[in-house]
């Protein structure tokens, strides 16, 4: 949520990187912002007054009966009821505006980072690194859907029985290779210095707020509405609200947390090639890396957890490179994002399978997360996230890339954890 204070001090700057956005009418939502803050501010105003001003008409009430002046006391006692009623009224009406301009912030995306390049959709994203040669497949090579059938690693259609389009089943050597990667990640991760937890798969409508997820705009979360729980659309949202309403030290950052959860997205609409198979999944699996940093480092912090990213795709020896997205591509939350891109020789196209993202004090304001200086003065902390790694994608590229007469080949990094190096008939 952004800062009310930015809005104010910065009304222009906060609406052109809207406008930025692609949001036509950010003028509007921010002028309608500031009304309301406006006439909240005014009515607080008016009803500290008017509560200063009955608390002195107690007080009258009280000296004027001592003095034996009862009609006077019983003209103030009036006064004093009509005060309470005007405080009761004006208290009505402050919170109706605290909870409109609440609604309306929460409906505010993030401020684009001035870094972030101008543009209305993904084709407007710029590529700002790539490493890795592209796999020389044979004429013949499969795409992943075939390859999992054929080794038979992966059921689709048992997952549409039991449950529906988007909820596989991974089956014998399908299955060890998901969890070899999910231990590869988890135990890079702690190498790197991340903490581990192994949060809820369900949340509550504070934490939804907290991250952004909710107001869900777009649909995305599967909502169990007996308890109104949230199914998780990634661990980022239990793990950051491990620090809501938090006030930490200057020397408590970093703080960096890792954690492997399944995640759920309602989303997977459309038909075709860009979602069959693993390409769109409404159930996957993801280790996710998020970090609670001070303002000052945060962009530094960025780039760490790109090179960390890096090196695991390095090490899966995938062809990948990485985006910076464009202002109209970035995720409502965001302020600054990369994207990280594997190469699907078999499909020959782009698989996302990260983002990373700073989202600077956009999270922290709704989660009350702050720290104290070394004057004791509070200031909102940076909060970051980043997929290390989102499963399916890599292991769809992981599949088409390393197939030959054999079998799938195995990277060398993961034959420790699968303990075979060859899928075969």
């Amino acid at each position: 949520m952004l800062e009310l204070s930015h809005i104010r001090d910065s009304t222009e700057q906060v609406i052109a990187g809207l406008e930025k956005r692609g949001i036509q009418n950010a003028a509007t939502m921010i002028g309608e912002v500031l009304d309301l803050d406006q006439k909240r501010r005014e009515t607080q105003l008016e009803m500290d007054q008017t509560r200063a001003e009955a608390g002195n008409v107690a007080k009258r009430i009280g000296q004027l009966k001592k003095e034996g002046k009862h009609e006077e006391a019983d003209q103030a006692q009036q006064n004093s009821l009509s005060l309470k009623e005007k405080v009761k009224e004006l208290t009505q009406a402050f919170q109706e505006y605290e909870l409109k301009l609440k609604d309306a912030l929460y409906l505010l995306p993030n401020v684009p980072h001035a870094r972030v390049p101008e543009g209305s959709s993904s084709a407007q994203n710029i590529e700002v690194f790539q490493h890795g040669d592209m796999p020389n497949l044979p004429e013949n090579a499969l795409p992943h859907w075939e390859l999992i059938q054929k080794y038979d690693i992966i059921d689709f259609e048992l997952g549409n029985k039991v449950t529906g389009a988007g909820f596989p089943f991974y089956k014998g050597k399908g299955a060890k290779l998901q969890r070899a990667l999910i231990n590869f990640f988890l135990d890079e991760a702690a190498q790197a210095g991340y903490d581990e937890v192994q949060p809820p798969l369900l949340v509550n409508q504070d934490s939804g707020l907290g991250t952004g997820q909710l107001p869900d705009k777009e649909g995305q979360m599967y909502h169990a509405t007996a308890d109104n729980f949230y199914l998780i659309p990634t661990a980022e949202v239990p793990i950051t609200n491990i620090f809501r309403d938090v006030i930490l030290k200057e020397d408590d950052f970093p703080i960096k947390k890792v954690g492997y959860t399944p995640c759920f997205r309602r989303e997977a609409g459309s038909w075709g090639a860009d979602v069959r198979g693993l390409n769109r999944l409404h159930q996957f699996d993801k280790v996710e890396i998020v970090q609670i940093q001070h303002p000052d480092k945060s962009y530094n912090t960025l780039e760490e957890m790109c090179a960390h990213v890096k090196s695991l795709l390095e090490k899966l020896e995938l062809p990948y490179r990485i985006l910076s997205l464009c202002a109209g591509d970035l995720g409502f939350t965001s302020a600054f994002t990369y994207d990280f891109e594997v190469y699907s020789a078999a499909q020959k196209k782009w698989l996302e399978v990260s983002s990373v993202s700073n989202f600077q004090t956009f999270q922290s304001n709704r989660l009350g997360l702050r720290y104290r200086d070394a004057q004791n003065k509070k200031y909102l902390a940076h909060t970051l996230n980043g997929s290390a790694l989102a499963l399916p994608r890599i292991l769809a590229a992981l599949l088409e890339n390393n197939q030959s007469p054999e079998g799938i080949h195995i990277p060398q990094v993961l034959q420790t954890y699968t303990k075979f190096d060859l899928i075969h008939d």
